[in-house]
């Protein structure tokens, strides 16, 4: 009897695994190797703190060390060479212990305010700032630039002084009539002097030396408002695009002010920005091959050493027109033409400044930053 086979038991099917779940990647941020905004904003606060206390610094630096030109100017060695290297010395070892109390301060006061070093630097900034547009300011300003700048700033000075003192002798009352006459205009001449990048007060000036601002025709050709000559073609076609016209007239003031502008800045090109020779070369005009072809044919350098070669023609005609645009600032600035008389009055108009000679234009100087002039 054949016998059954025997059935073996089978194992339970292994359960399967539970699968591991898969993780997902997040793709990568643009910008994810940059710090983090917790990160960069206190390196933002340390840039603002340094910045405010090195211009704070500075601000500083100058006073003193202008203070001390004014004090031991001079060339003898015990009274004014040994003080002055002494101050410089003495500014060195004071400025390097400043910067050793001001770390010392600054983790005091980071303690208690984790923005209290940044806020604290701006408020040193404030003050200095406010205390650089005082007039004692200004004062060491100029004493350090005289030390600095040379014989080119005592160039600067004397003729500086030229124009106040043309100022004082000027007759105000025929003065004050002739800038009267500059209000139809000065819309124009601000609109051009913008356009060729030219000080629209030294445009008043040039235009109050031209033609007391009456527009006339004169013997040697001059013609309307800036006696307008013999232009180069390259200006005549640049204002004509300017204007959106064939052909600008001098006859028209408007036309006269864009060619006296472009002629200036013209002549301002090829003084290499000298101030001084780049009026001169507008009064001398194309004349004689023009004030460059003079300067080579004598060796002349600067405004002061063509001066023995001009022979006939006026040398002190950049003195009449910023005599003339500083008189055009202070009737803007002061309503009138106050006099120049020695004293706080005498400050309070070098405080103002002479246009073309300062860094200041008279459109940024914010009000209160000089003295009322009495």
């Amino acid at each position: 009897m054949a016998q059954k086979p025997v059935s073996r038991p089978q194992k339970p099917a292994p359960k399967p695994k539970a699968a591991k779940p898969v993780a997902t990647r997040r793709p990568a941020r643009k910008g994810a190797a940059k710090a983090s905004p917790r990160l960069s904003q206190p390196l933002l606060f340390l840039v603002i703190e340094t910045l405010a206390l090195m211009v704070s610094g500075l601000i500083g630096t100058i006073s003193v060390l202008g203070r001390a030109a004014g004090w031991f100017g001079g060339s003898d060695l015990t009274q004014s060479l040994l003080p002055f290297a002494g101050t410089v010395l003495i500014l060195g070892i004071l400025s390097s212990l400043l910067l050793a109390g001001w770390l010392l301060y600054r983790r005091k006061i980071k303690r208690w305010a984790a923005n209290g070093p940044v806020l604290s630097a701006l408020v040193i900034l404030i003050f200095s700032m406010a205390y650089a547009g005082f007039p004692g300011f200004q004062a060491d300003l100029s004493h350090l630039r005289s030390l600095v700048g040379g014989a080119e700033q005592a160039g600067r000075d004397s003729i500086a002084h030229q124009v106040y003192a043309a100022y004082r002798r000027a007759n105000h009352e025929d003065l004050a009539l002739i800038l009267s006459r500059v209000k139809p205009y000065e819309a124009d001449i601000h609109a051009a002097a913008k356009r060729y990048g030219v000080d629209p007060e030294v445009l008043v000036g040039i235009g109050v030396a031209e033609s007391s601002f009456l527009p006339r025709d004169s013997k040697d050709g001059g013609r309307g408002l800036f006696q307008i000559t013999a232009v180069p073609k390259r200006i005549t076609k640049e204002v004509a695009q300017q204007l959106s016209m064939d052909k600008p007239d001098p006859q028209n003031p408007r036309d006269n002010i864009y060619l006296a502008a472009a002629t200036f800045h013209h002549y301002l090109g090829e003084m290499k920005g000298d101030l001084f020779l780049g009026l001169l070369a507008y009064n001398i005009g194309p004349r004689n091959g023009g004030l460059a072809s003079i300067m080579a044919q004598y060796g002349a350098r600067d405004f002061f050493t063509i001066q023995p070669y001009l022979k006939d023609l006026p040398r002190d005609y950049p003195i009449r027109v910023l005599s003339a645009a500083l008189a055009y600032r202070l009737m803007r600035h002061e309503g009138g033409l106050p006099p120049y008389h020695e004293g706080e009055n005498a400050k309070a108009i070098q405080a103002l400044g002479i246009p073309g000679l300062d860094v200041w234009s008279s459109e940024l100087l914010p009000t209160g930053t000089v003295p009322k002039v009495k």
